[in-house]
């Protein structure tokens, strides 16, 4: 990105070139478009949102999206998740309301009805899992489309704090172990591959470290809620537990610590790490993440050394060349957008030193969105071009609410990334 522009002017530009809901230049006859929060209306609706609280955009804009999102029936139960249907719909109206309170009152107590219903369904079916010795499916716990991500959104919203206190005793249960085939493994261990099905090059399942499909998901969502005052019993020692898994997977590399996307079962039983690697220090999976989760967890259990050590490990490895090399895109789930937006976070609650060190990256990283120096305007549409949908995981919106995250002209007390858990601990409940 050209420092002759600020990083506000490309979410400006990106959301300009999205300024209708109905343009026929966009997915619109997709089934998923209208409710997808990963590729669709409701990630484009959020960027609105946001760039109208900003003061940069009209707020009728942000209306036209929002209608669109709730234009139609939203799915809810079993096909719905955190980043589809009534969750994902909900976190944009929750960051509108947090802007404008009083607005969509009606839309979001229904909504809010079918999430809680929704999550104390998967909690029984969950604990029912564990009660049979049976091993999770990543989907049943993780960030993208369990039980952390439904949580997530239920932390923001205070008049269903039963269904998230449900949530986070299941998530302190998940970090018991489990006996399966005479090992003990820990009870977040899941029989399929990284791409939640069977996979033959997973043997024994695997346990996933990522901050999006992984065990790093809840221990986000543990901590935060500690943060914010919600603890229940068992909640500090899961979140112990599980930074102890962290602590004895963790490679110490001349370039700072690296911990592996996951653990197969071979290497359980060696208990011994695989060789450490360059690999990509992405939101979704990486030191970006599991940096951000241990932050969090040392903040919520008074951890000095940790706090030093989490984000200290993300400054290493934004300065790392093997692992910023294994980064070749844009977005803000493994993306450049999204190492600027973690480090951004991060910064906001490290040691003064660290601090500097991260800040002084945001710049860089985002200057690799335009590294041509193209300019907003061909930036943004080169962006919205080049992606499967121009949404908050992989798309357009994605990158420019980073941008704009990382920019003098966003919105201190915002929590529009509270859907990749992401969000500063200090963020009130709406």
């Amino acid at each position: 990105m050209n420092p002759a522009y600020e990083s506000h002017e490309l979410a400006v530009a990106v959301a300009d070139l999205l300024a209708h809901p109905d343009d026929p230049s966009l997915p619109i006859e997709q089934s998923w478009w209208r409710q997808s929060l990963a590729l669709g209306v409701p990630g484009i609706a959020l960027l609105h949102v946001e760039l109208a609280a900003a003061g940069l955009r009209p707020w009728q804009r942000a209306h036209h999206w929002l209608t669109a999102a709730t234009s139609g029936p939203t799915t809810t139960g079993p096909d719905s998740h955190p980043f589809h249907g009534a969750p994902a719909v909900a976190h944009v109206l929750t960051c509108a309301v947090a802007h404008r309170p009083g607005s969509y009152a009606r839309a979001l107590d229904r909504l809010d009805t079918a999430i809680a219903a929704d999550a104390r369904r998967r909690v029984a079916a969950a604990h029912a899992r564990i009660d049979a010795g049976e091993l999770p499916a990543l989907a049943e716990f993780d960030v993208i489309r369990g039980l952390a991500g439904i949580g997530a959104y239920l932390l923001r919203r205070a008049s269903v704090g039963e269904a998230l206190r449900a949530v986070l005793d299941y998530l302190i249960r998940l970090t018991a172990p489990l006996h399966c085939d005479g090992e003990v493994l820990p009870g977040w261990w899941t029989g399929s591959g990284p791409n939640g099905r069977t996979d033959a090059r997973f043997p024994g399942g695997h346990s996933n470290n990522g901050l999006a499909h992984g065990i790093a998901g809840p221990l986000a969502l543990l901590a935060l809620a500690a943060l914010r005052g919600v603890v229940i019993p068992g909640q500090l020692a899961a979140i112990a537990t599980v930074c102890s898994w962290l602590d004895r997977w963790r490679s110490d590399t001349g370039t700072g610590p690296i911990w592996p996307y996951w653990i197969t079962r071979a290497q359980l039983r060696a208990d011994r790490p695989p060789t450490p690697a360059a690999q990509r220090p992405s939101w979704c999976y990486g030191t970006a993440g599991l940096a951000y989760a241990q932050q969090l967890a040392a903040l919520a259990t008074g951890d000095p050394v940790r706090r030093v050590t989490a984000a200290d490990a993300l400054a290493r490895a934004l300065t790392d060349p093997g692992q910023l090399a294994a980064t070749t895109d844009p977005s803000l789930c493994h993306g450049y957008a999204g190492l600027a937006h973690i480090a951004h976070r991060v910064a906001a609650d490290a040691p003064p030193g660290i601090a500097a060190r991260l800040g002084a990256r945001v710049p860089d990283l985002l200057s690799m969105i335009d590294p041509t120096d193209a300019g907003p305007r061909p930036t943004a549409a080169a962006l919205i071009a080049a992606t499967p949908g121009p949404g908050l995981l992989e798309g357009a919106a994605g990158v420019a609410l980073a941008a704009l995250s990382c920019s003098t002209a966003s919105t201190p007390a915002s929590s529009w990334d509270s859907c990749l858990i992401t969000a500063r601990p200090t963020s009130p409940l709406t």
